[in-house]
């Protein structure tokens, strides 16, 4: 589950200004002639985009180095070159009915990865993200001698606290994200920590207007645009979607001229929402509904409101100051299951950085198109929709400056120079 927050950031400002400082690029004396081989795990589009970013600026900071990038893999990282040992795009699962189906999936990438990563020997296998897995991996693998950096740090601070003592025994660094994830680490005996900031920070942006947006999509720009992001897993769609076109019709039944955007994340098909569109009565999907792909930014810049299904989406909206609802549903047998283990007082990321419910959070039985809809129509309302911006504008000015990708890099480059890891040629 990703995206679940606790209620507090600790001095956000500050910490983030101790970490700029000693922010800087390692001597790539040793690095620069020498070849670099490093394995990336990733398992979920986010994670795949993060790693993609990573290796770009990898590239960037020692470009005289000979890299050779393999592991697990989504379409942004095999797009940088990276050589795809497993092929991670259907390994982004939710749900203990789900990943018990798929387990002879995951048994299997691990064998693949476990094997490619002895027989290889790389420099420091890098982690991003989906601990489930990657934690399981990285006890493996560091028992063999290999160093372990994870990237995008696990959120034990919402759930799982319990995982800590695995950090702090399988994982040589731990690239934080979240400005106060250093010290809650720190806290707990886990020292190995460096803040390097969140890789959204600073590089969230539309390609393109409203004007644009709406011309490419028929939509009238003058017209209020609400934008329903239903997340990046099928089951998401599957459980989020008929809420939010529930909503949609309860809202074109007060205001017909409200349009309404579709917006299906990259790693999906379409068809996937047409076909529930189709199954759905609903009043807005003739006149005023609009799918679109590949436009994700585009349509939440647009936007005037958005509902957002928990995950990086909603720090995406946040970042780009679009007023929205966080919402999330999972199965029962999941939500009885798994939701019992969260500590976490707040889902959204935009409500961890504020350190407030800045952002209402509909989840699971309080997600309904009825009480969706009311909170879409308060965030269209003006004097709603302008002070909401103005407080995720604040959002936006504690993440801080960019540059978290290029940060993570210098400090992976740094730790393989100091570690001077021994492997086979």
């Amino acid at each position: 589950m990703v995206g679940l927050p606790i209620a507090t950031v600790l001095s956000s400002r500050a910490d983030l200004s101790r970490a700029r400082i000693g922010f800087c690029s390692p001597s790539m004396t040793q690095i620069a002639k020498r070849k670099v081989r490093l394995m990336l795990v990733a398992g979920e589009p986010s994670g795949d985009a993060h790693a993609a970013h990573l290796v770009n600026e990898l590239r960037e900071v020692a470009p005289d180095a000979q890299f050779e990038f393999f592991g697990s893999t989504g379409a942004q990282m095999r797009a940088q070159g990276v050589d795809p040992i497993v092929i991670a795009d259907d390994l982004a699962i939710l749900g203990l009915v789900e990943i018990g189906r798929a387990l002879p999936k995951f048994w299997s990438a691990f064998r693949q990865l476990k094997h490619a990563a002895i027989k290889r020997r790389p420099d420091a296998v890098i982690l991003v993200d989906w601990p489930d897995f990657n934690l399981r991996l990285a006890r493996s693998l560091h028992r063999r001698g290999l160093k372990i950096i994870y990237y995008i740090s696990p959120q034990l601070w919402a759930w799982r606290e319990y995982r800590t003592r695995n950090i702090g025994r399988d994982v040589d660094l731990l690239l934080s994200i979240l400005p106060f994830e250093k010290d809650w680490f720190a806290a707990r005996g886990v020292s190995q920590v460096k803040y390097v900031g969140h890789p959204l920070a600073g590089e969230v942006q539309a390609r393109y207007d409203r004007a644009e947006f709406s011309r490419r999509n028929g939509l009238d720009s003058s017209r209020p645009i609400v934008a329903l992001l239903p997340g990046s897993r099928h089951k998401e769609v599957v459980r989020i979607l008929p809420p939010m076109l529930g909503a949609a019709s309860v809202i074109a039944k007060q205001r017909d001229d409200i349009q309404f955007v579709v917006v299906v994340a990259p790693n999906r098909d379409p068809q996937e929402a047409r076909d529930i569109i189709a199954a759905s009565k609903n009043d807005a999907s003739e006149n005023s509904l609009r799918i679109v792909h590949h436009e994700t930014r585009e349509a939440l810049s647009a936007a005037d409101a958005a509902a957002v299904a928990s995950g990086t989406a909603t720090l995406e909206a946040a970042l780009l100051g679009t007023p929205l609802v966080i919402v999330y549903k999972e199965s029962r047998i999941n939500w009885h299951t798994l939701g019992r283990l969260i500590t976490a007082e707040h889902y959204g990321l935009a409500n961890l950085i504020a350190g407030r419910r800045l952002v209402t959070e509909l989840i699971q039985d309080d997600l309904n198109a009825e009480r969706l809809a009311k909170e879409l129509l308060l965030l269209i309302e003006p004097e709603r929709n302008r002070s909401m911006r103005a407080d995720l504008h604040e959002v936006a000015e504690k993440l801080g400056e960019g540059g978290a990708s290029r940060r993570a890099a210098d400090e992976i480059l740094s730790f393989i120079q100091s570690s001077k890891t021994p492997r086979g040629s």
